[in-house]
């Protein structure tokens, strides 16, 4: 409507010069030349009459004048217009571009260890969905990154640089809420993960979050997002399970020995941000620590002796689960869990219960899948 206007302007414009023109001799330049010549310096000087006392005697003393300018007038307001036109469809393409961008055009900033198992999952998740993002990586001793929040964990994702989302598992599921239903905001699904705090067996104070398996989302957008009878219940119960069993066999079997423990600080220290001296610390005091604390986590969570037994057969079990018509457990593409999982297993990457895992048990051609499916941003289609 707006363009249609300024034509319009501009027709009438040129259509009272035309009408001007052949009353009186002369050219739109030469009418141009007098009224910038007169009319726009003493409008703007000091001592003339004004615009307004010019505007008066062209229409008054000089035929054709008030035409002339009135021509003028008209061409300049249809310029405008067109100008303005223009302008506000470039900015309406951006923003439909934003739109249709991955994630809306979000802005998400992680905070993280690369290290890692929790983080390591929400960035599978942002890959695979080709979901840009800046991380900022915490130290892991002065934790002076994330100072600013009263939630001292990682990972923290920071939504529009005003939207606090914690928990792995409460991130992702607002993100794929979000990717599927627009028409809610992610303060407004945040709501729907509340905070529950608690006291474990240690007499420790923690925070879950009710919900967080959970999509939210209408029962039309369920149907398409799990198109057969089961896939939800199936990829929330590993989904948990990634969380509650597999996450606790990373520690044991990257400290098993002393030689492991001490090859996986030299792998964190070189991946994370430490000072000079807190990585000479972290090294050698780091892993003398975690080899010990290995020992403790195998008893608190009963598991065997040789504790790659324990990690073989739950990895073992998730590709039975899987089972072999299907690439992923999502069908042809990964869901949530399967890239829970692989975000847990690639922090192994690098060392020997990596290497161990891959040549001892059935997964490497489902964990090959996911490296290209997350590495080829495929969830953004």
């Amino acid at each position: 409507m707006a363009a249609s206007c300024a034509r319009t302007l501009g027709k009438v414009g040129w259509s009272l010069l035309d009408s001007a023109a052949v009353r009186r001799s002369g050219s739109v330049s030469s009418l141009l030349g007098q009224v910038s010549a007169h009319g726009f310096r003493r409008a703007f000087g000091t001592g003339g009459p004004g615009i307004r006392s010019k505007l008066v005697s062209l229409r008054a003393g000089r035929p054709g004048g008030g035409g002339r300018l009135l021509g003028c007038a008209f061409l300049l307001g249809g310029g405008l217009g067109l100008y303005q036109t223009v302008r506000f469809s470039v900015q309406q393409h951006r923003a439909e571009e934003d739109t249709k961008a991955p994630g809306g055009g979000l802005t998400l900033t992680l905070y993280q260890y690369k290290t890692c198992p929790f983080c390591s999952k929400v960035r599978a998740f942002l890959d695979f969905h080709g979901l840009p993002y800046e991380i900022v990586e915490v130290n892991p001793v002065m934790r002076q990154e994330i100072k600013w929040s009263a939630y001292r964990k990682v990972p923290i994702l920071m939504v529009n640089g005003d939207v606090q989302l914690n928990d792995s598992s409460v991130i992702i599921s607002s993100l794929s809420t979000f990717l599927v239903n627009k028409d809610k905001s992610i303060s407004e699904i945040l709501r729907c993960y509340p905070q529950m705090k608690s006291v474990n067996e240690s007499g420790k104070e923690v925070t879950e979050y009710n919900n967080k398996y959970w999509l939210m989302l209408s029962e039309d957008e369920t149907a398409d997002v799990y198109p057969e009878k089961g896939m939800q219940k199936e990829e929330m119960k590993w989904r948990q399970w990634a969380d509650n069993w597999l996450v606790h066999l990373i520690s044991p079997n990257v400290y098993r020995s002393t030689g492991e423990a001490l090859a996986s600080f030299d792998y964190i220290v070189r991946e994370g941000k430490f000072g000079t001296f807190e990585g000479f610390f972290a090294k050698y005091v780091g892993a003398a620590a975690m080899y010990l604390i290995s020992k403790r986590l195998k008893s608190r969570h009963n598991l065997q002796d040789d504790v790659r037994q324990d990690l073989y057969k739950a990895v073992n079990d998730w590709v039975a689960a899987i089972g072999k018509n299907r690439k992923f457990m999502g069908g042809e593409r990964p869901n949530l869990a399967d890239l829970a999982v692989f975000g847990v297993l690639r922090v192994m990457e690098g060392l020997q219960a990596f290497d161990d895992m891959m040549e001892n048990t059935k997964v490497k051609f489902w964990y090959r899948r996911m490296e290209r499916a997350t590495l080829n941003h495929q969830g953004q289609h």
